[in-house]
């Protein structure tokens, strides 16, 4: 019997990473965590069966959404402000009036996830084809094993008939 599919989300950087796996274990092998996620309190059982749905259709893989809005993200991604200690402290720390220091470049992010992405895609595909190719192998080797059996037991019988037909022969020319 099939082992029942739990759906399960971590967080990764700005998305939620979702899986349906059988345990814990395999949603951490799933999400190639060396670290108990769950025992840290950063994984959790997902019961919500809208958010449940994609990853039951695709067991074992990790579904990635994203999490919050454009605004949240980079309210989020923004430092946060202290107030500074001592009078004077924050002409030392800010940036000079005017400047303001340039948002990092997202490109070269994008482009590794893209490039991941299809990576995994291709190599499924690849698996696919590769395992359709060996279940024609084997009905052909099936197929082939079952022709020289038959092959075989046509030719010992063949062997079998012209044994008899010799001993026989060679009775008579004994006399």
């Amino acid at each position: 019997m099939a082992a029942r599919l739990k759906v399960y989300r971590t967080p990764i950087g700005f998305h939620d990473a979702y899986v349906a796996a059988p345990s814990r274990k395999a949603a951490l092998a799933a999400w190639h965590s060396d670290a108990d996620l769950f025992a840290r309190g950063v994984a959790e059982v997902v019961t919500d069966p809208a958010l449940a749905a994609e990853p039951l259709a695709k067991p074992g893989t990790v579904i990635k959404r994203l999490r919050g809005s454009a605004a949240e993200q980079i309210a989020a991604a923004r430092p946060k402000r202290r107030a500074p200690k001592k009078a004077g402290e924050e002409a030392r720390t800010a940036a000079p009036a005017g400047k303001r220091s340039l948002k990092p470049d997202r490109a070269p992010l994008d482009a590794a996830e893209h490039a991941l992405g299809e990576a995994v895609e291709r190599q499924e595909a690849q698996s696919a084809a590769l395992a359709a190719e060996e279940q024609a192998l084997a009905k052909r080797r099936r197929a082939l094993e079952k022709s020289q059996q038959a092959e075989i037991a046509k030719l010992e019988r063949r062997r079998d008939t012209a044994q008899e037909r010799y001993h026989r022969a060679l009775e008579t020319w004994r006399g």
